[in-house]
């Protein structure tokens, strides 16, 4: 049954603009916020670009909010939320933020939703007569988006760092990330700022949902079907890769390992891709000119049970980005029981590392060799196998959504301790949170 409004402990509304009918691990992580929230006496509400207004309810204590917005320059799948569509008295978000009142308002965007982090605080909205904490959530790093999509020359790695500086890391009373990696970044943006207030950097990571990845999903018959998807037999070594097919992905890497495999003469390597992207119809064709008949493209998988059976049924996960975030599709294999290989740094090394994965440096030869090495001792495999269930344990959507909503908790019950309350005005620096008030800044 579902409880009153006025019975809610907290209210936090979060917006992103990483959101559409096949995006990635930010969805998949407000999902599990939502799910775990449902009778633990929060409200969420989650606020994301689409192609026409609209309200999504989700359980007793959610609600997904969709505004009408344009598509994104850079990638088409993605609409994104621009200022004006919050700067308008009288426009729909701000509506939204009236008629909701959230204690904390969550950003988890960096080019144009991060603007409304200022107005919050200092209270410049005139439609608006409360005052909630702005918490920044980093998901990515912007140096990184940058070099996927723009360039990587030292002036755009400077144009991140005064960017990240001026325009990104000043504006919210406190910051979420989900990794050291990318926390990183807000450190170095901390440092040439030298604000004369105090901004918390709080490092929590995403999870995954051991409900669906399991080695229980191993079957001989499951394993039959896959193989015979990308012209395999009973001898096949059987990759897979589960992601976005972007650029941010380094997906070169990927396939170059696997033409590597593939004409090497040895073993009989095939390959599944599961995931979608705008740059799927480029690796399409250079399968097809490289390696014909070996890989099998699966598109999105919207059922994340055909996805876990895929991963408990195969040989070996081959993650290819040295600049992951965190990466949940790596830990969902490790969940699966599925042996992984991985870049040795970024986001991954949070749970990956050489005693439950096969971690390697960034290069076709060093692939290529963690692959020959996994393959080659059927007991060190099982052995890391096992250590990466008991990682991927720890990291369970359940403890680790009920660890964002105690944090956001806390961040409120700081700002009371300040006494201030939702409604009244506040000095900009009345969040001056830091670890020796409350918590731990990592997790």
């Amino acid at each position: 049954m579902c409880l009153p409004y006025s019975s809610r402990l907290l209210r936090t509304l979060h917006l992103t603009n990483c959101w559409h009918a096949t995006s990635g691990g930010i969805a998949t992580f407000y999902r599990a916020l939502l799910k775990t929230a449902e009778g633990a006496g929060h409200e969420i509400r989650l606020v994301v670009p689409g192609e026409r207004d609209a309200v999504e309810p989700v359980g007793c204590s959610g609600k997904i909010y969709y505004l009408r917005s344009p598509l994104a320059p850079f990638n088409s799948r993605y609409r994104i939320i621009y200022p004006p569509q919050f700067l308008a008295p009288g426009g729909r978000l701000q509506k939204i933020l009236l008629s909701e009142r959230p204690h904390i308002v969550e950003v988890c965007d960096k080019y144009t939703l991060n603007y409304l982090g200022p107005l919050l605080r200092r209270r410049l909205l005139r439609g608006l007569d409360f005052r909630p904490v702005v918490v920044g959530l980093t998901c990515e790093r912007m140096d990184d988006n940058v070099r996927a999509y723009i360039g990587a020359g030292p002036g755009w790695r400077a144009f991140c760092a005064q960017y990240m500086k001026w325009l990104y890391f000043p504006f919210f009373d406190c910051h979420i990330a989900n990794s050291e990696y990318t926390a990183d970044e807000l450190r170095d943006a901390s440092r040439a700022r030298g604000l004369s207030r105090h901004i918390e950097i709080f490092v929590r990571p995403m999870g995954v949902d051991l409900h669906y990845f399991s080695p229980s999903r191993k079957s001989a018959a499951a394993r039959q079907l896959l193989l015979r998807r990308c012209g395999g037999g009973d001898e096949s070594v059987l990759l897979i890769y589960s992601g976005r097919l972007v650029p941010e992905k380094n997906l070169p890497l990927l396939f170059e390992v696997f033409a590597r495999l593939a004409g090497s003469g040895g073993r009989d390597y095939r390959l599944l891709i599961a995931g979608d992207g705008i740059e799927r119809p480029r690796w399409e064709s250079f399968c097809a000119s490289h390696v014909p008949g070996r890989v099998a493209f699966l598109g999105h998988l919207q059922d994340p049970g055909e996805l876990a059976g895929h991963l408990a049924n195969a040989d070996a996960f081959v993650h290819p980005n040295h600049r992951e975030p965190f990466g949940i599709a790596p830990l969902e294999a490790m969940a699966s029981g599925l042996p992984l290989v991985a870049p040795d740094r970024g986001g991954v090394s949070t749970y990956a590392h050489s005693e439950n994965a096969w971690t390697a440096a960034p290069d076709p030869e060093s692939f290529v060799s963690a692959i020959h090495a996994l393959l080659d001792d059927a007991d060190e495999t099982a052995r890391r196998a096992r250590n990466a269930l008991h990682m991927a344990a720890e990291f369970r959507w359940e403890k680790v959504a009920a660890g964002f909503l105690d944090l956001y908790a806390e961040l409120h019950r700081l700002a009371m301790a300040e006494g201030t309350e939702v409604g009244s005005p506040r000095d900009e620096s009345a969040i001056a949170l830091s670890a020796s008030r409350g918590f731990s800044k990592s997790a």
